[in-house]
């Protein structure tokens, strides 16, 4: 069951120049950075009340935020949203027909696993699924 909008993903070329550029904005820091090695991305969280702003940037060219950048720009590059229980929510929704783009959950940055919905699929928004990592 989906609970809640997670965060909200902006892709950008310079992770320095945009955490800048977003403490000025909402005037904070952001609480957390980390690299996530397997998706080839560096990423900061700002959080504004129960929702969050991811800022992702590319570390190598072959990366999908690379690829995004290339063809869009900087830019919303993604919504997440909370499940309850994201291995049976993909399974729903592989039942209900939606594509997605790993058959089972990644570990993501931000202590959570994720899987994505394939774009086209929905109406060309990507669509990221995230479940807290409990111990």
């Amino acid at each position: 069951m989906f609970t809640n909008v997670e965060h909200i993903g902006i892709a950008v070329r310079n992770l320095a120049v945009s955490n800048e550029l977003f403490t000025r904005l909402f005037n904070q820091l952001p609480y957390r950075q980390e690299e996530v090695e397997s998706e080839g991305v560096v990423t900061s969280f700002f959080k504004i009340n129960e929702t969050k702003v991811e800022l992702l940037e590319a570390t190598r060219p072959d990366c999908p935020i690379a690829g995004f950048i290339e063809k869009r720009g900087e830019g919303v590059h993604h919504i997440a949203f909370e499940v309850d229980d994201i291995e049976a929510e993909m399974a729903r929704l592989r039942e209900e027909g939606f594509r997605l783009l790993s058959e089972v959950p990644k570990r993501g940055a931000d202590n959570k696993w994720v899987c994505f919905l394939h774009p086209k699929d929905t109406q060309g928004v990507l669509i990221e699924l995230c479940q807290e990592i409990r111990p």
